[in-house]
């Protein structure tokens, strides 16, 4: 238990503890860091409103429910992936649901797309009339307004209707840095 800044043994052993329970590893371990993290993630909490908290599910198109969050590792060049394996929206002509496999890769920069935004504004596409080929091109604008990423794809994977399937990709690499020629090379050599 952390009481204004202190350690109490759970095992109510005065002074440095019994050193063997939650309380007394945590103390061995440094409090002050304890603490530091406790700090970082409520701030972190605070940048965020949808997560812990209570789920809205929007009707239609909603791209504001995207959050983004700061990359603690901005010098660094790493992926993010994200799978959706259960994207719906619906055809523009027919009303018919389509369904599909979204996947989206990026590599961060100063911000990030929280995952429960992600999920939420990937479900608002459900009754939304959009063509295959719109839903990743508008997925992909939507998170480069967002976070500005170094790069990104999106690639959708739609299952067959009237006996064909349509796989449509999308890509963006920062334009002037070598991230642009890396978007150019992974579109001319996509399969």
């Amino acid at each position: 238990v952390v009481r204004n800044e202190t350690l109490t043994c759970y095992n109510g052993v005065p002074a440095d503890g019994c050193g063997h329970c939650p309380a007394c590893k945590l103390r061995g371990q440094g409090l002050d860091e304890y603490l530091k993290k406790k700090n970082n993630m409520a701030e972190l909490k605070d940048q965020l409103s949808l997560l812990g908290r209570h789920t809205e599910y929007k009707q239609d198109y909603a791209p504001d429910v995207l959050e983004a969050f700061d990359n603690k590792h901005p010098g660094n060049d790493y992926w993010v992936r994200f799978n959706c394996p259960e994207f719906t929206s619906l055809c523009p002509i027919t009303g018919q649901p389509d369904f599909a496999e979204i996947r989206i890769a990026y590599l961060p920069d100063v911000k990030m797309v929280e995952s429960k935004s992600l999920k939420l504004y990937l479900f608002s596409f459900r009754n939304h009339g959009a063509f295959h080929e719109d839903c990743v091109n508008i997925i992909m604008k939507d998170l480069i307004r967002l976070m500005s990423p170094k790069y990104i794809e999106v690639t959708g994977i739609f299952t067959p209707r009237g006996g064909i399937s349509i796989y449509p990709y999308a890509n963006y690499g920062r334009p002037g840095t070598k991230f642009e020629q890396m978007a150019e090379h992974r579109l001319m050599n996509r399969e």
